[in-house]
């Protein structure tokens, strides 16, 4: 029984250790084989990989003309396990560091035996002085080497939102792409951001060959292993330079935005944000600086608002309803509709400025009638051809859609905002179904209420309308270097309005530049259409907004300006646009409009300078 019971205790004993040696062999077969850490680990012994980075890609504008390119700068790079005694005071003078700070950065790096290896990042972005004064000494500093770089350079102060920045990648960057690692930089933003794949191109790599204590010996396989970096590929955009840097020259010390739109294309010709911040205040070192005062600026200068703010569209949105009421049969050119200093209707009024009385549509859209459109939005959303009011303002909605509202238009940059426009559903739940009329939403009929766009949505409806109906999503990037353009941006997207209902509204936009509304926008010797509109604002003075185009039969140019808590669109909006409209078909603006000129170029109206 005893012999028994030890061969069993035998067995049992040589089955654990018999499991052991599986653990262990199993174990090393993870890691020299299935594991690349320990692979890794022990390549990083014997070799130090060097990546090479590539040159980011050119940015140029629509004439060609340099906008964006590369200068050199350089990274302080340390492989702890190499570093020996040296001069610390004499080190941090050459790279106008203080010694605490060093030491602060020293003491952040990791220090486990993986991390002691392989090069980590001490210092990034040195300029070509600091590098130079670095270079003489740095055989004084074993572990030490430089890391080459570049940094953006910009040609001209203009034009950031829309170009977008270069910073360094974020954990979560690294997450998503495992082309970045750690100190690696990507497009924050602007066209940056959106065609980082193309900008970025492909790292390269030499590969060093260390000795047992780990010093550099030379290349490996004399260079032959190593793989050259590719320059990522440049982009021409449809920016017109020129025309950007006028844009924002007219938005100086004004809040608001400008978008100019190519309508035979969808391409921007300019995208101004105001206010704004050259571009080159968000390189190098002093990026996080600069980031945190813009960043801390109550008037925003980051905010991009051409593509985020949302505004009510007031009176520029008449034309769309004038062009769905004629598509729906509500009315024709010639149907007039009595205003008397506003819409009645009971105890409901809508005001109006004076204006000739029981206008015709082209003249409703000439002295911008208020009553006009309430009118018609009523006759349309009561209705019974259409079943209920939910029906008839379903119609009404999948139309407005149609021109590029209430969704993205899916524009080439990170950042769209929707805008807003309504549904039924909407009415449903804030006043109960079947419990709601025109009446209710009376004010959506001259682009107030629920009704929101964006800057870029009104520059794309001036084209919809230019165009006589079909729009292409806006993009600012022409052509890719070896590349080709998104497809979504070569196909018309058309409106619900057939384009014979185009003129008379076409018509109505023109009379209000030669004696309307917008007298003011007026060009010698070209057709300009135009339509002012005035947006309340419930935080203070309504903003100014103008859209138009020119010239009026094959049109150049499309445009949208929103200047915030400006007033009335004729009085701040309207010039600016047309201005820019001027400089970009006749290159100069004329002499007798010189004095516009010098009031819009030389008026503050920021909320900062009213309190002075």
């Amino acid at each position: 029984m005893i012999d028994k019971h030890l061969q069993n205790r035998k067995s049992v004993l040589a089955g654990i250790m018999m499991i052991i040696v599986v653990i262990y062999v199993l174990q090393l077969i993870n890691l020299q084989i299935f594991n690349p850490t320990y692979k890794e680990h022990a390549d990083s012994n014997a070799f130090l990989n060097k990546t090479q980075y590539p040159a980011r890609g050119l940015m140029y504008d629509r004439n060609e003309k340099l906008l964006v390119y590369n200068k050199p700068a350089y990274d302080i790079m340390v492989v702890l396990n190499e570093v020996e005694p040296f001069d610390t005071v004499d080190f941090c003078k050459a790279v106008n560091l203080s010694v605490p700070f060093f030491k602060s950065l020293i003491n952040k790096l990791p220090k486990d035996k993986g991390y002691s290896y392989i090069p980590q990042l001490l210092l990034s972005q040195l300029s070509v002085e600091e590098y130079a004064v670095l270079q003489e000494k740095l055989f004084k500093f074993p572990g030490f080497y430089i890391q080459n770089r570049t940094l953006r350079e910009y040609t001209y102060p203009c034009a950031a939102h829309a170009l977008g920045s270069v910073g360094e990648v974020s954990k979560t960057n690294i997450e998503a792409d495992d082309y970045y690692r750690s100190g690696d930089y990507a497009g924050m933003n602007g066209v940056e951001k959106h065609y980082e794949k193309e900008l970025r191109g492909k790292k390269g790599v030499e590969i060093l060959l260390r000795d047992y204590r780990g010093r550099i010996k030379g290349k490996y396989e004399e260079g032959e292993m190593d793989i050259d970096p590719i320059s990522g590929k440049n982009l021409t955009l449809s920016l017109d330079i020129d025309l950007q840097m006028y844009g924002e020259q007219l938005m100086q010390g004004k809040v608001g935005s400008v978008v100019a739109i190519e309508p035979a294309t969808g391409e921007i010709l300019a995208m101004v944000s105001s206010p704004s911040f050259n571009p080159s205040d968000l390189v190098g070192r002093q990026r996080t600086k600069n980031f945190r005062a813009l960043n801390n600026d109550p008037i925003k200068p980051l905010l991009d608002r051409p593509l985020m703010a949302r505004y009510p569209p007031g009176s520029t949105f008449k034309v769309v309803n004038s062009l769905i009421f004629k598509e729906e049969e509500i009315i024709t050119p010639a149907t007039r509709f009595s205003c008397n200093n506003g819409f009645v209707a009971g105890r409901l009024r809508v005001g109006c400025h004076h204006h000739p009385n029981n206008l015709d549509l082209v003249g409703s859209i000439q002295h911008s009638c208020n009553a006009y459109y309430c009118h018609g939005l009523r006759a349309m959303l009561d209705n019974k051809k259409y079943g209920s009011t939910e029906n008839a303002f379903t119609v009404w909605k999948d139309a407005v859609v149609s021109f590029g509202f209430g969704y993205k238009l899916g524009v080439d940059f990170p950042n769209e905002n929707r805008g807003y426009i309504p549904n039924a559903e909407v009415y449903n739940k804030i006043y109960g179904k079947g419990s709601w009329r025109a009446l209710t939403v009376i004010s959506i009929a001259i682009g107030q209420g629920e009704v929101i766009s964006t800057p870029i949505q009104t520059a794309n409806l001036a084209a919809a309308i230019a165009n006589r109906g079909y729009w292409y999503p806006p993009h600012i990037v022409k052509h890719i270097e070896g590349g080709k353009i998104d497809s979504m941006y070569y196909k018309k997207r058309h409106t619900v309005v057939d384009p014979k209902h185009f003129d008379s509204t076409i018509e109505g936009m023109r009379m209000a530049v030669v004696a309307g509304t917008a007298r003011v926008a007026a060009i010698d010797s070209v057709e300009v259409c135009g339509k002012t509109g005035t947006a309340q604002n419930p935080h203070g003075k309504d903003h100014s907004i103008f859209m138009a185009f020119a010239p009026k039969d094959n049109p150049k140019i499309a445009i949208a300006v929103f200047v915030e808590n400006a007033g009335f669109g004729a009085t701040w909006a309207g010039p600016i646009a047309s201005l820019m409209m001027e400089k970009y078909l006749k290159g100069s603006i004329n002499p007798k409009r010189k004095y516009l000129e010098d009031r819009m170029l030389n008026t503050n109206l920021m909320p900062s300078a009213k309190k002075h």
